[in-house]
């Protein structure tokens, strides 16, 4: 994967969420996702990746 800016990787990741949560702000979202990419373990991810594997335990309690 090209290495992407932070702010392209939040935006991004963002954006993921937005997916699951549309009634969240946008500038919340965005905090959210600053946090996942604070984590070194999700930053080495695709920003919808890292997404999708911190609302995993969110997605699979709905289920």
């Amino acid at each position: 994967m090209d290495e992407l800016s932070t702010s392209h990787w939040v935006t991004r990741c963002a954006e993921r969420l937005h997916d699951r949560w549309h009634t969240v702000e946008p500038a919340q979202l965005e905090e959210v996702a600053m946090e996942l990419w604070r984590d070194s373990h999700l930053r080495a991810l695709p920003p919808a990746e890292a997404a999708a594997l911190w609302l995993s335990p969110v997605t699979t309690q709905q289920e």
